[in-house]
Parts: structure tokens; sequence; C-alpha cells
């Protein structure tokens, strides 16, 4: 369970100083501490992707892997050609052993990147 101290010290100032703070914590590979972050981050703005990317690839990297599937289908879900979040998506699955299901999203990242198999 979180502490207070926790809770204040993630969601602590404006959310330009938690984004900063977040992508600090990214950068210095600790993923966790990044998703704690971010998630109050996205939970504030919903609509806005740059965080809600960054919550998910915290996610992917700390093995939190549902998490970080479903933030990326709510990306998809709202930007079907957001390439990024479709490749993290397809990668995602791939770590679940989703391999089927994995392959239509690694191909439409593929085709929206401009890569066509035989080019």
């Amino acid at each position: 369970m979180e502490t207070r101290t926790e809770t204040t010290y993630y969601g602590h100032g404006t959310p330009a100083e938690r984004w900063e703070r977040a992508r600090l914590f990214f950068d210095a590979k600790d993923y966790a501490a990044a998703a704690r972050v971010l998630a109050g981050l996205v939970e504030e703005v919903p609509e806005q992707t740059g965080p809600r990317l960054l919550l998910a690839r915290a996610y992917y990297h700390s093995a939190q892997l549902r998490r970080a599937e479903a933030e990326l289908r709510i990306i998809v879900e709202r930007d079907p050609v957001e390439h990024y979040a479709r490749l993290m998506l397809g990668r995602t699955l791939q770590r679940q052993a989703r391999h089927e299901e994995a392959e239509r999203h690694l191909r439409v990242a593929s085709a929206l990147a401009g890569e066509f198999p035989g080019q």
C-alpha cells in the first residue's frame, strides 16, 4: 500500500513539472517510478497521447505488460495511425506469447512507417 508521502511526492507539482520528473525517472531507467508519476498525469489529462505513450513504455520496460497493453490499446483506438503505439502494442503482445495477434499490429506499424516486404 502506498503511503501518503509517496502519493504526495509522485503527484506533487504542476503537470509540466510531473511530466519532467517522469521523463527523468524514465531516462534513469527507473520505469516503476516513472509509471507512478505518469499514472496520475494520465488520469488528469487522459486526452494527451504523450504521457499515455510514455506510461505504456514505462509499463513495458518494467514488465507490466497487461498495463502496457491497456494503455496502448487506448491510444490505437483513438488514433489508428499512431505508428509507434502500434509497434509497441505488437511488441507487448509478442512478449506475452500472443504472436498471431502481435503480427497484425506489427504489419500495420511497418506499413505506416513506409516499410513494405520485398522492397
